[in-house]
């Protein structure tokens, strides 16, 4: 996967969290991610089709959901509710948005993001694809961005 494929989601995703949600926010470097299953206990999916076939999987703990939450929200959150899960959702949906105003080049559609929670699931990621993933620190936790697709050959 090239960069040109990656950046578009860092910038959204740093964008999003720093001048949207005025969040202190820091990446550090995307890495080929060897266990792609390995998330956080609440994650956020979202597909791509068309030309790009894939998935955008936004991944936090606990707190760091319910921080953001909050903070998107502007409502106190104490515990992981409908609420919570459904701003998860709502990030993943604003990042993989914005990134593909920088995927124009390709036909890109997303789909409605779905949330996951527990301790054990799994994502059915493209086949024979790496998931890239890139790590977050941020003033409410740490968070993930990964990110895996391909391009289409119809």
């Amino acid at each position: 996967m090239k960069a040109e494929y990656i950046n578009p989601f860092l910038d959204a995703s740093v964008n999003l969290f720093k001048t949207h949600l005025m969040f202190s926010v820091k990446n550090s470097t995307p890495y080929l991610n060897q266990d792609s299953q390995n998330l956080n206990e609440i994650s956020a999916i979202i597909g791509l089709a068309g030309d790009i076939i894939g998935a955008v999987v936004l991944s936090f703990t606990r707190e760091t959901a319910i921080a953001m939450a909050t903070r998107f929200s502007g409502k106190k959150h104490v515990a992981v509710s409908k609420e919570v899960l459904d701003a998860v959702g709502e990030l993943v949906n604003i990042i993989a948005g914005n990134a593909k105003k920088d995927l124009m080049d390709f036909r890109i559609e997303i789909s409605l993001p779905g949330v996951i929670t527990g301790h054990k699931y799994k994502i059915n990621w493209p086949q024979g694809v790496p998931v890239i993933t890139i790590p977050f620190e941020s003033d409410a936790g740490a968070f993930t961005v990964n990110v895996s697709f391909k391009q289409s050959y119809k």
